[in-house]
Protein backbone atom coordinates (compact mmCIF):
# COMPACT_ATOMS: atom_id res chain seq x y z
CA UNK A 1 0.00 0.00 0.00
CA UNK A 2 1.25 3.34 -0.91
CA UNK A 3 0.68 6.05 1.78
CA UNK A 4 0.66 9.68 1.28
CA UNK A 5 3.66 11.65 3.65
CA UNK A 6 2.63 11.92 7.05
CA UNK A 7 1.59 15.61 8.37
CA UNK A 8 4.16 18.12 8.18
CA UNK A 9 4.37 19.75 11.21
CA UNK A 10 5.50 23.05 11.95
CA UNK A 11 5.68 25.57 14.57
CA UNK A 12 5.28 28.80 12.70
CA UNK A 13 1.86 28.95 10.65
CA UNK A 14 -0.14 31.21 8.47
CA UNK A 15 -2.20 34.16 10.23
CA UNK A 16 -1.86 35.54 13.53
CA UNK A 17 -4.27 33.46 15.30
CA UNK A 18 -2.77 31.63 19.10
CA UNK A 19 -4.87 29.59 21.19
CA UNK A 20 -5.00 31.20 24.40
CA UNK A 21 -1.97 30.03 26.91
CA UNK A 22 -0.04 28.38 23.81
CA UNK A 23 3.79 28.60 23.65
CA UNK A 24 3.47 28.34 19.64
CA UNK A 25 1.05 28.08 16.41
CA UNK A 26 0.72 24.64 15.29
CA UNK A 27 0.26 24.01 11.34
CA UNK A 28 -0.58 21.19 10.15
CA UNK A 29 -0.08 20.63 6.18
CA UNK A 30 -1.92 18.06 4.12
CA UNK A 31 -1.73 16.68 0.87
CA UNK A 32 -5.53 16.10 -0.65
CA UNK A 33 -5.12 13.83 -3.65
CA UNK A 34 -7.57 13.94 -6.25
CA UNK A 35 -9.13 10.52 -7.05
CA UNK A 36 -10.39 8.19 -10.54
CA UNK A 37 -13.05 5.62 -10.85
CA UNK A 38 -11.73 3.45 -13.17
CA UNK A 39 -14.86 1.05 -12.50
CA UNK A 40 -18.03 2.41 -11.46
CA UNK A 41 -21.10 0.51 -11.43
CA UNK A 42 -23.89 1.85 -9.62
CA UNK A 43 -26.14 -1.08 -8.93
CA UNK A 44 -29.48 0.45 -7.65
CA UNK A 45 -31.17 2.96 -5.13
CA UNK A 46 -31.21 2.07 -1.62
CA UNK A 47 -34.28 2.07 1.02
CA UNK A 48 -32.48 5.17 2.65
CA UNK A 49 -32.11 7.18 -0.97
CA UNK A 50 -28.55 6.47 -1.47
CA UNK A 51 -27.75 4.44 -4.48
CA UNK A 52 -25.25 0.93 -4.03
CA UNK A 53 -22.22 0.78 -6.05
CA UNK A 54 -19.07 -1.23 -7.10
CA UNK A 55 -16.12 0.73 -7.73
CA UNK A 56 -12.11 0.38 -8.17
CA UNK A 57 -11.18 4.03 -7.03
CA UNK A 58 -7.14 4.90 -7.40
CA UNK A 59 -5.87 8.24 -6.06
CA UNK A 60 -3.88 10.64 -7.99
CA UNK A 61 -0.65 12.23 -7.36
CA UNK A 62 -1.93 15.41 -7.75
CA UNK A 63 -4.48 17.19 -5.91
CA UNK A 64 -5.30 20.19 -3.10
CA UNK A 65 -3.62 21.29 -0.42
CA UNK A 66 -4.52 22.18 3.35
CA UNK A 67 -2.94 23.56 5.71
CA UNK A 68 -4.97 23.96 9.50
CA UNK A 69 -3.41 25.90 12.34
CA UNK A 70 -4.27 26.29 15.88
CA UNK A 71 -6.61 28.95 16.74
CA UNK A 72 -9.07 29.91 18.79
CA UNK A 73 -11.81 29.68 16.25
CA UNK A 74 -12.98 27.42 13.54
CA UNK A 75 -12.55 28.99 10.42
CA UNK A 76 -12.00 28.10 6.26
CA UNK A 77 -9.89 30.31 3.79
CA UNK A 78 -9.62 29.17 -0.07
CA UNK A 79 -7.71 30.67 -2.80
CA UNK A 80 -10.66 29.88 -5.08
CA UNK A 81 -13.40 32.79 -4.53
CA UNK A 82 -15.98 30.60 -5.95
CA UNK A 83 -15.87 28.16 -3.53
CA UNK A 84 -18.13 28.52 -0.52
CA UNK A 85 -16.11 28.45 2.84
CA UNK A 86 -19.26 28.34 5.58
CA UNK A 87 -20.86 25.58 6.70
CA UNK A 88 -21.99 23.96 3.95
CA UNK A 89 -17.90 22.71 3.15
CA UNK A 90 -16.70 19.29 3.55
CA UNK A 91 -14.11 21.13 5.73
CA UNK A 92 -16.18 22.53 7.95
CA UNK A 93 -18.35 19.46 8.18
CA UNK A 94 -15.55 17.43 8.91
CA UNK A 95 -14.58 19.92 11.61
CA UNK A 96 -17.59 20.39 13.05
CA UNK A 97 -18.15 16.12 13.48
CA UNK A 98 -14.85 15.32 14.76
CA UNK A 99 -15.51 17.91 17.72
CA UNK A 100 -18.68 16.50 17.83
CA UNK A 101 -17.32 12.62 18.35
CA UNK A 102 -14.17 13.61 20.75
CA UNK A 103 -15.18 16.33 22.08
CA UNK A 104 -11.81 18.64 21.75
CA UNK A 105 -13.17 22.28 21.57
CA UNK A 106 -10.00 23.43 19.51
CA UNK A 107 -10.31 26.00 17.06
CA UNK A 108 -8.50 25.82 13.55
CA UNK A 109 -7.74 28.15 10.82
CA UNK A 110 -8.10 25.98 7.82
CA UNK A 111 -6.13 27.31 4.45
CA UNK A 112 -7.24 25.39 1.93
CA UNK A 113 -5.18 25.90 -1.90
CA UNK A 114 -7.25 24.50 -4.37
CA UNK A 115 -6.62 22.92 -7.95
CA UNK A 116 -9.16 19.62 -8.49
CA UNK A 117 -11.98 21.64 -9.63
CA UNK A 118 -15.70 21.43 -8.76
CA UNK A 119 -18.51 19.05 -9.68
CA UNK A 120 -15.76 17.15 -11.68
CA UNK A 121 -16.15 13.70 -10.51
CA UNK A 122 -12.59 13.67 -8.67
CA UNK A 123 -13.54 13.68 -4.86
CA UNK A 124 -12.27 16.91 -4.36
CA UNK A 125 -14.68 17.72 -1.30
CA UNK A 126 -14.18 14.53 -0.03
CA UNK A 127 -10.70 14.56 -0.06
CA UNK A 128 -10.50 18.02 1.98
CA UNK A 129 -12.64 16.82 4.16
CA UNK A 130 -10.02 13.75 4.92
CA UNK A 131 -7.41 15.99 5.00
CA UNK A 132 -9.40 18.06 7.74
CA UNK A 133 -9.94 15.29 9.82
CA UNK A 134 -6.15 14.28 9.78
CA UNK A 135 -5.14 17.46 10.48
CA UNK A 136 -7.40 18.03 13.09
CA UNK A 137 -6.67 14.34 14.78
CA UNK A 138 -3.03 15.86 14.85
CA UNK A 139 -3.59 19.11 16.19
CA UNK A 140 -5.78 17.67 19.56
CA UNK A 141 -2.81 14.92 20.16
CA UNK A 142 -4.72 11.31 18.07
CA UNK A 143 -7.53 11.25 19.91
CA UNK A 144 -9.02 8.66 17.18
CA UNK A 145 -7.19 5.93 15.74
CA UNK A 146 -7.36 4.96 12.11
CA UNK A 147 -10.60 2.44 13.12
CA UNK A 148 -12.31 5.95 14.39
CA UNK A 149 -11.64 7.80 11.46
CA UNK A 150 -12.53 5.52 9.05
CA UNK A 151 -16.25 5.47 10.63
CA UNK A 152 -16.06 9.06 10.83
CA UNK A 153 -14.84 9.77 7.23
CA UNK A 154 -17.56 7.14 5.81
CA UNK A 155 -20.55 9.05 7.54
CA UNK A 156 -19.45 12.64 6.15
CA UNK A 157 -18.88 11.03 2.53
CA UNK A 158 -18.96 8.14 -0.30
CA UNK A 159 -15.60 8.67 -1.36
CA UNK A 160 -14.18 10.06 2.20
CA UNK A 161 -13.42 6.52 3.44
CA UNK A 162 -10.89 6.06 0.01
CA UNK A 163 -8.88 8.87 0.61
CA UNK A 164 -7.73 7.91 4.48
CA UNK A 165 -5.52 4.80 3.20
CA UNK A 166 -3.80 6.50 0.44
CA UNK A 167 -3.83 3.66 -2.16
CA UNK A 168 -6.55 2.48 -4.85
CA UNK A 169 -9.24 0.69 -3.27
CA UNK A 170 -12.25 -1.40 -4.55
CA UNK A 171 -15.79 0.50 -2.63
CA UNK A 172 -18.86 -0.93 -2.17
CA UNK A 173 -22.14 -0.44 -0.56
CA UNK A 174 -22.63 3.49 -0.81
CA UNK A 175 -18.57 3.44 -0.60
CA UNK A 176 -18.01 3.06 2.71
CA UNK A 177 -17.20 -0.35 2.43
CA UNK A 178 -13.63 -0.77 1.17
CA UNK A 179 -11.52 -3.67 0.42
CA UNK A 180 -7.84 -3.91 -0.35
CA UNK A 181 -6.23 -4.68 -4.04
CA UNK A 182 -3.87 -7.28 -4.34
CA UNK A 183 0.16 -6.31 -5.15
CA UNK A 184 -0.30 -7.86 -8.50
CA UNK A 185 -3.26 -6.28 -9.42
CA UNK A 186 -1.55 -2.96 -8.93
CA UNK A 187 1.20 -3.53 -10.58
CA UNK A 188 -0.67 -3.27 -13.27
CA UNK A 189 -1.42 0.60 -13.00
CA UNK A 190 0.36 1.81 -10.58
CA UNK A 191 2.43 4.88 -12.37
CA UNK A 192 0.33 5.10 -15.01
CA UNK A 193 0.23 8.23 -16.51
CA UNK A 194 -3.38 9.92 -16.88
CA UNK A 195 -4.72 12.59 -19.34
CA UNK A 196 -7.38 14.72 -17.60
CA UNK A 197 -9.51 16.91 -19.15
CA UNK A 198 -12.98 18.52 -17.84
CA UNK A 199 -15.02 21.31 -19.46
CA UNK A 200 -15.52 24.81 -17.76
CA UNK A 201 -18.78 23.37 -16.65
CA UNK A 202 -19.74 20.74 -13.69
CA UNK A 203 -22.02 18.15 -13.48
CA UNK A 204 -23.92 18.00 -9.45
CA UNK A 205 -23.62 14.50 -8.32
CA UNK A 206 -27.42 14.06 -6.78
CA UNK A 207 -28.72 16.12 -10.13
CA UNK A 208 -27.32 12.41 -12.16
CA UNK A 209 -28.29 9.94 -9.31
CA UNK A 210 -31.78 10.94 -9.82
CA UNK A 211 -31.26 10.36 -13.09
CA UNK A 212 -30.41 6.78 -12.77
CA UNK A 213 -33.32 6.68 -10.27
CA UNK A 214 -35.33 7.56 -12.92
CA UNK A 215 -34.33 5.19 -15.87
CA UNK A 216 -33.48 2.31 -13.33
CA UNK A 217 -32.40 0.18 -17.09
CA UNK A 218 -29.05 2.74 -16.76
CA UNK A 219 -28.53 0.61 -13.46
CA UNK A 220 -25.88 -2.55 -13.61
CA UNK A 221 -27.52 -5.41 -11.80
CA UNK A 222 -24.92 -6.18 -8.78
CA UNK A 223 -24.26 -9.90 -9.96
CA UNK A 224 -23.51 -8.54 -13.23
CA UNK A 225 -20.98 -5.60 -11.30
CA UNK A 226 -19.15 -8.09 -9.55
CA UNK A 227 -18.77 -10.99 -12.51
CA UNK A 228 -17.12 -8.50 -14.60
CA UNK A 229 -14.87 -7.16 -11.17
CA UNK A 230 -14.17 -10.77 -11.00
CA UNK A 231 -13.06 -11.80 -14.15
CA UNK A 232 -10.74 -8.31 -13.97
CA UNK A 233 -9.17 -9.47 -11.10
CA UNK A 234 -8.74 -13.15 -11.35
CA UNK A 235 -7.27 -12.20 -14.92
CA UNK A 236 -4.54 -10.99 -16.27
CA UNK A 237 -5.95 -8.34 -18.28
CA UNK A 238 -4.38 -4.47 -17.98
CA UNK A 239 -6.09 -1.27 -16.41
CA UNK A 240 -7.74 -0.57 -20.13
CA UNK A 241 -9.66 -3.71 -19.84
CA UNK A 242 -10.98 -2.59 -16.06
CA UNK A 243 -12.85 0.80 -17.42
CA UNK A 244 -16.08 1.01 -17.21
CA UNK A 245 -18.82 3.59 -16.08
CA UNK A 246 -22.82 3.04 -16.54
CA UNK A 247 -23.25 7.21 -14.73
CA UNK A 248 -22.01 8.05 -18.55
CA UNK A 249 -25.74 7.48 -20.41
CA UNK A 250 -27.30 10.21 -17.88
CA UNK A 251 -24.29 12.39 -18.66
CA UNK A 252 -24.18 12.19 -21.81
CA UNK A 253 -27.38 12.07 -22.77
CA UNK A 254 -27.70 16.27 -21.02
CA UNK A 255 -23.93 17.26 -22.73
CA UNK A 256 -23.14 15.64 -25.43
CA UNK A 257 -20.49 17.56 -25.50
CA UNK A 258 -18.38 15.00 -23.44
CA UNK A 259 -19.01 11.99 -25.64
CA UNK A 260 -18.25 14.14 -28.98
CA UNK A 261 -14.94 14.99 -27.55
CA UNK A 262 -14.71 11.11 -26.36
CA UNK A 263 -15.01 10.67 -29.87
CA UNK A 264 -12.66 13.33 -31.17
CA UNK A 265 -9.65 11.99 -29.03
CA UNK A 266 -10.56 8.52 -30.19
CA UNK A 267 -10.38 8.93 -33.44
CA UNK A 268 -7.52 11.36 -33.97
CA UNK A 269 -4.90 9.93 -30.85
CA UNK A 270 -6.52 6.43 -30.21
CA UNK A 271 -7.21 7.68 -26.79
CA UNK A 272 -10.03 5.52 -25.09
CA UNK A 273 -11.45 7.77 -22.76
CA UNK A 274 -13.98 7.51 -19.30
CA UNK A 275 -15.90 9.90 -17.67
CA UNK A 276 -14.89 9.84 -13.67
CA UNK A 277 -17.61 9.72 -11.19
CA UNK A 278 -20.33 11.73 -12.31
CA UNK A 279 -18.65 13.83 -14.29
CA UNK A 280 -18.01 16.22 -15.98
CA UNK A 281 -14.23 15.37 -15.82
CA UNK A 282 -13.05 12.12 -18.11
CA UNK A 283 -9.71 11.02 -18.28
CA UNK A 284 -7.56 8.92 -20.56
CA UNK A 285 -4.51 6.72 -19.85
CA UNK A 286 -1.51 7.72 -22.19
CA UNK A 287 1.66 6.38 -23.04
CA UNK A 288 5.23 7.59 -21.14
CA UNK A 289 6.48 9.14 -24.66
CA UNK A 290 3.11 10.83 -25.75
CA UNK A 291 3.36 14.63 -26.47
CA UNK A 292 -0.02 15.52 -25.23
CA UNK A 293 0.21 19.02 -26.64
CA UNK A 294 -1.86 18.57 -29.68
CA UNK A 295 -4.43 16.84 -27.43
CA UNK A 296 -4.75 19.71 -25.05
CA UNK A 297 -5.11 22.00 -27.96
CA UNK A 298 -8.20 19.93 -29.47
CA UNK A 299 -9.57 19.93 -26.10
CA UNK A 300 -9.19 24.07 -25.64
CA UNK A 301 -10.27 24.09 -29.24
CA UNK A 302 -13.58 22.42 -28.17
CA UNK A 303 -14.82 23.56 -25.13
CA UNK A 304 -13.10 27.18 -24.76
CA UNK A 305 -10.34 28.28 -22.97
CA UNK A 306 -12.40 27.44 -19.57
CA UNK A 307 -11.45 23.87 -19.93
CA UNK A 308 -8.75 22.35 -16.97
CA UNK A 309 -6.54 19.52 -18.13
CA UNK A 310 -3.87 17.80 -15.94
CA UNK A 311 -1.05 15.48 -17.02
CA UNK A 312 -0.63 13.15 -13.87
CA UNK A 313 -0.07 10.03 -12.27
CA UNK A 314 -2.46 7.05 -10.52
CA UNK A 315 -0.99 6.88 -7.20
Amino acid sequence: MRNYPKPKIKEAGFGDALLSGSLCVQTISQFAPAKLNLFLAITGRRPDGFHNLVSVAAPLNWGDQLDATSAAETSLWCDDAALPVDESNLVMKAAAAFRAETGWSGGVAFRLTKRIPQGAGLGGGSSNAVAALRAMNALAGHPLDEDGLRGLAARLGSDCALFLGGAPVVMRGRGERIDQLGAEELTRWRGQRVFIFKPGFGVATPWAYRQMAARPETYLPDATAEARLRAWREGNGSVEALLFNNMESVVFAKYPALPVLHDILRERFGLHSRMSGSGSASFALVPEAMNLAPVEAVVRSAWGPSACTVDTRLA
